[in-house]
């Protein structure tokens, strides 16, 4: 870890938060992402960092569609839950809510959102563990006029607080690191310094000590 970088002042460094859908061999997919910029206003050009990891990035690579629904101020932790706690291998994540179609045959999310973009990718970057797209917009609406949910907001008013340990709890004889983006516990003698965090993707630097 860079001791002149504090994990804290990148937090401040706010972002968006969107959900980005994707589709291959007629199975559609999605994930939580926070990395998205208009990089040009004419024409209409986005760029977008996706983790390797995730099903979805395989898709938009692949294929080379995709679209972005804004997240807003009345998206919930079960939607992040949804699209950032699970993965599409083996979960259908749009089963069960409200979902709707673009021009270029994608779901996007009507509801908690307030507007999304449809994006065809034009080039792509590999970045280590992200591939950075960049692509031109297809199409764009707007949803609502509730603010979009930033970083600083979701964990201000959405991620729920750790709660704290019950008396009557048993002590556990092995310590606990929590991951500040999504609150994922990992339990042991040593925090490994290349962990990645299981459902957000992030590393070490993102993890604190509880006990």
């Amino acid at each position: 870890m860079n001791d002149k970088i504090q994990p804290e002042a990148m937090f401040k460094f706010s972002y968006g938060l969107y959900v980005l859908s994707a589709s291959q061999n007629g199975r559609d997919n999605g994930c939580i992402i926070n990395t998205a910029v208009q990089l040009t206003d004419s024409p209409k050009r986005v760029a977008l960092a996706v983790n390797k990891a995730n099903l979805t990035h395989d898709m938009v690579f692949a294929d080379g569609r995709f679209n972005l629904s804004f997240l807003s101020e009345q998206a919930t932790f079960d939607l992040f839950k949804r699209f950032g706690f699970q993965s599409g291998r083996n979960a259908d994540k749009f089963d069960g809510i409200q979902t709707a179609r673009s021009e270029n045959g994608l779901i996007y999310l009507p509801q908690a959102t307030n507007g999304f973009l449809s994006g065809k990718v034009t080039s792509k970057l590999d970045v280590g563990t992200h591939t950075l797209f960049i692509a031109d917009v297809t199409e764009a609406k707007a949803l609502s006029n509730v603010p979009s949910v930033t970083y600083a907001y979701y964990f201000a008013n959405i991620k729920p607080k750790p709660q704290a340990a019950t008396q009557s709890a048993a002590p556990s004889k092995k310590k606990r690191w929590m991951c500040q983006i999504c609150g994922y516990i990992y339990e042991g003698d040593e925090l490994p310094a290349d962990i990645v965090c299981p459902i957000c993707k992030h590393g070490a630097d993102d993890f604190i000590l509880l006990d």
